[in-house]
């Protein structure tokens, strides 16, 4: 299994540097990716093409970018051009639908099909990923367009899916699925069987299964499970990932967070591995010495 984190939000003047920066560590501590979110601060694609240029080797992704904002060929125009900044076999897409009180409330965007929307997305938006031109006229979605963006091999795709019909959407046509807020119950019953079904019955490879999980190595538990709770309060009112802690029997997300000594988190972690993850990326979220403490121990984990 991979081992790889997420970025904290970075802001002011010297965003972009610090972000560099960041990558530069993660590379160095020698984890395998760094994934960044894409909500309302820097634009995730731009931004690591930015930082992931100046940092060799380490696997750069998003997870994940809102696809109704952006024409599927908008996403593969500036994907392309990301993935050729960095270099070849570095990028990886994230993609997902983002929530009804995003798209529909803040973008002005119609939320009522969104597996329909997602289905004929990737028919345009995966051929110019894989280099080849797009013709597709659907119900939601249109093209007949070419890219010139200079690419060798193609950029890879993986979809955020939780419900059933969308993981066998992720599992028949993209190279896997990231999750957010996902226990390993969930993961080993729902999750991996759906993806992984899928995937064989339309003759795929066997699915990438990014798992992302918020992440503290510490000894004051139930100050960070407080901490957890605060931080990361509006994915419980979220209605898919509601959804994930109901199968799981969590309360809220600080149940869901790996929180605890070396033992503790590795045990858990342990259980995703064993349910099928395929990649695990810790959501570092503490300040100070805990955070010293969860890269050493995402470090040990790595060797």
């Amino acid at each position: 299994m991979r081992i790889g984190v997420t970025l904290s939000e970075r802001s002011g003047p010297n965003a972009l540097g610090k972000l560099t920066d960041d990558v530069r560590r993660v590379a160095d501590d020698g984890l395998d990716s760094v994934w960044m979110s894409n909500i309302f601060g820097l634009d995730a694609l731009t931004a690591l093409a930015v930082a992931g240029s100046q940092v060799p080797d380490v696997e750069l992704g998003t997870a994940v970018v809102p696809t109704y904002p952006r024409h599927p060929v908008t996403m593969a125009q500036q994907a392309r051009t990301t993935a050729l900044a960095l270099g070849q076999n570095r990028l990886t897409l994230g993609i997902g639908l983002s929530h009804k009180v995003v798209i529909e409330d803040m973008f002005g965007y119609d939320y009522g099909r969104p597996l329909r929307h997602m289905d004929e997305y990737l028919s345009v938006l995966l051929p110019l990923l894989d280099g080849k031109p797009a013709s597709f006229a659907g119900e939601t979605v249109k093209a007949q367009v070419g890219l010139t963006v200079p690419n060798e091999g193609r950029v890879p795709v993986v979809l955020a899916a939780l419900g059933p019909k969308m993981l066998k959407l992720a599992g028949e046509r993209a190279d896997g699925t990231a999750l957010w807020m996902t226990g390993p119950a969930t993961v080993r019953d729902h999750i991996v069987p759906a993806i992984t079904t899928a995937a064989k019955d339309a003759g795929r490879p066997a699915p990438r299964v990014v798992c992302v999980l918020p992440v503290c190595v510490t000894s004051d538990i139930e100050g960070t499970r407080a901490r957890a709770a605060e931080v990361f309060k509006v994915y419980g009112t979220l209605p898919s990932y509601r959804a994930m802690m109901d199968r799981e029997g969590a309360v809220g997300p600080a149940d869901l967070a790996l929180i605890g000594d070396e033992d503790t988190v590795r045990a858990k972690i342990e259980e995703l591995d064993a349910a099928g993850v395929t990649d695990f990326v810790a959501g570092e979220f503490t300040p100070g010495e805990d955070a010293v403490r969860t890269r050493v121990f995402l470090k040990s984990l790595r060797a």
